[in-house]
């Protein structure tokens, strides 16, 4: 079943040195029948001002994804966590038994793009942590490039705490590749950039997305160039 979500279904919002859209209910948006996907809980997409940012905040018991699409995003946390990150780079943060953050555009002249996912742990009472690493962007053409997983030892991917895979992918029009899963598991895609078509006869644009479930093969054929994200979850 693929279940299709067009960009303009998101919740979006303007607050000037804010500019963001909610895949899920988050802070002044809440919806009780979308609350998550499988352990997904929060897909922001993030427009931040020059100079601007998040101030320090608190997180327990979340898995903390930020991917950063254009600009530089600048990440300092209370378990010594710091690091400056612009498109090529992943920052994972465990916020486990409490951890205090701030995320902010460390630019004075350029806007940062970033999407920001949370995911529920497979266990509470995590010791709080943090990474940073860093992938070969030329690795995503027309092919499935992991960035984060449970799965992988890999110092280019990141290390979370749930069974689950975050995949980007750059596919040239009219390439297709194909994606398989264990029967049972579900798969987010978001579309950053271009069109996409699944199995055939589903159309995704420019910041769609799909929730699929019962289908363990997908066949994802570039309408025009492509970019987007795949993830594998339970």
């Amino acid at each position: 079943m693929i279940n299709v979500y067009p960009a303009e279904s998101r919740y979006s919002s303007d607050h000037g040195w804010l500019k963001t859209s909610h895949s899920f209910s988050f802070a002044d948006y809440y919806d009780p029948n979308n609350m998550n996907f499988g352990p997904l809980r929060v897909l922001n997409d993030d427009f931040v001002a020059p100079a601007r940012g998040f101030g320090a905040h608190p997180h327990r018991e979340m898995e903390i994804v930020s991917i950063v699409l254009k600009g530089y995003l600048k990440h300092t946390d209370s378990s010594g966590g710091t690091a400056t990150t612009t498109f090529g780079g992943v920052q994972r943060m465990s916020a486990g038994t409490g951890v205090v953050h701030s995320e902010v555009n460390p630019s004075t002249e350029e806007e940062v793009n970033f999407l920001q996912l949370w995911f529920l742990p497979e266990e509470q009472g995590l010791t709080p942590s943090y990474e940073q690493t860093n992938f070969d962007a030329g690795k995503m053409k027309n092919a499935l490039l992991p960035i984060v997983s449970k799965h992988s030892s890999s110092n280019k991917v990141a290390h979370i705490h749930q069974d689950l895979t975050i995949y980007l992918s750059d596919v040239e029009e009219g390439k297709e590749i194909t994606f398989s899963q264990e029967e049972g598991r579900r798969v987010f895609l978001f579309i950053l950039e271009g069109e996409l078509l699944v199995n055939g006869d589903t159309a995704l644009n420019r910041r769609d997305s799909a929730r699929i479930t019962e289908t363990s093969t997908l066949k994802l054929t570039a309408k025009s160039n492509a970019r987007f994200m795949l993830i594998d979850l339970p």
